[in-house]
């Protein structure tokens, strides 16, 4: 049977993998919508290509894009803008390809009442929360232990935190194991992807946050660990490649073949795990901090980090400012109960209007 399918965020890395993904099926999927922002140029040949229905660009124009009937919505657009469209698509009941975790971070409880409420199915597209979703026991949550999440540490594992202050936009994007967007790789860098990451599996998986923790593997190959109360310990493995996870949630619940590199551990060679270095990236520590606290002090985290990272992009700021600035607008929050969508705009549009 023929999947109809949306990606929002068709030009980005995660979008255009999936367009990879369903050129090489083209028997299997049918594809509905396509959006982007401002790279229209792409999303023109990639229409020539897939021959979708409807093509958006505009913010209303994707939503309605997301509105649309698909079996499958892959939400790829980066950082908090792709929101809206995501829940349109979980109101529908569609199944969600989920890759936006700034989505999750910030309203995580709203989207998992809307997805329980319209019958939708939310599948992390992230390698670690894909991997988690993998081998997690669904059915017996009470006999997992901890869940642990893989870092691939960044471009700046190895520099000595005395030259972080100095270390270029060129340099912070130049990630060593994932080719991605400019935002994500500033978030690899100060490791505050991992933090976001750490929020998004509290809400994606029924533990408490003492149950989750973050290893440091710069091979990037074992994507996420799960310990049972057994002491046995499940991982997924491969390549650093999205095409899997995304072929993972296209095909799902069967598994659909893709022409991604196959692993051979005796080509990987030894895989090494460390302990992250909170005191040299204080962005993973400050998720942490924030992790069991209520759902607004997430949505400060997610949107101070926004503002700082284009600041930084934009060459206003060193990289070590990334944290300062997070951190300043912690502290300056005060708990806010989160009941609707709107709520979760107020929250962010006040702490970005508040940054200078």
């Amino acid at each position: 049977m023929v999947k109809t399918v949306t990606i929002l965020g068709s030009t980005g890395s995660i979008g255009t993998s999936t367009v990879k993904l369903l050129l090489e099926n083209r028997d299997k999927f049918k594809v509905i919508a396509l959006t982007a922002n401002k790279n229209t140029e792409l999303l023109a040949e990639q229409a020539k290509l897939l021959q979708p229905e409807f093509v958006a660009t505009d913010a209303e124009a994707i939503c309605e894009a997301a509105s649309m009937k698909s079996d499958i919505v892959i939400a790829g657009i980066v950082g908090f803008a792709g929101l809206k469209a995501t829940m349109k698509a979980i109101e529908r009941g569609a199944t969600v390809g989920l890759a936006n975790k700034e989505a999750m971070v910030c309203a995580g409880s709203l989207m998992l009442q809307a997805a329980e409420k319209s019958g939708a199915k939310i599948i992390p597209v992230d390698s670690e929360h894909n991997a988690i979703f993998q081998v997690f026991d669904f059915k017996n949550p009470a006999s997992v232990e901890k869940i642990v999440l893989t870092a691939s540490g960044g471009p700046f594992r190895n520099l000595a935190a005395g030259e972080l202050g100095k270390v270029t936009p060129e340099q912070a994007i130049n990630h060593p194991k994932w080719k991605m967007g400019a935002k994500i790789s500033v978030d690899s860098a100060t490791m505050m992807n991992k933090g976001l990451e750490l929020i998004e599996a509290y809400n994606l998986f029924p533990v408490k946050p003492e149950q989750l923790d973050v290893v440091v593997h710069p091979e990037s190959i074992i994507h996420s660990f799960v310990h049972y109360n057994d002491g046995s310990v499940l991982a997924q493995a491969a390549n650093p490649d999205m095409c899997v996870p995304i072929s993972y949630v296209l095909g799902y619940p069967e598994r659909l073949k893709n022409n991604s590199k196959r692993l051979d551990l005796t080509e990987s060679g030894a895989l090494h795990f460390e302990k992250p270095d909170y005191e040299k990236f204080p962005c993973l520590k400050l998720a942490q901090e924030v992790l069991g606290k209520a759902q607004s002090y997430h949505i400060v985290l997610n949107a101070a980090n926004e503002v700082a990272v284009e600041k930084f992009l934009q060459r206003e700021i060193a990289f070590t400012d990334i944290a300062k600035i997070v951190e300043k607008s912690l502290i300056a929050h005060k708990e806010t109960k989160i009941s609707t969508l709107n709520d979760v705009f107020a929250i962010d549009a006040e702490v970005r209007r508040n940054l200078p």
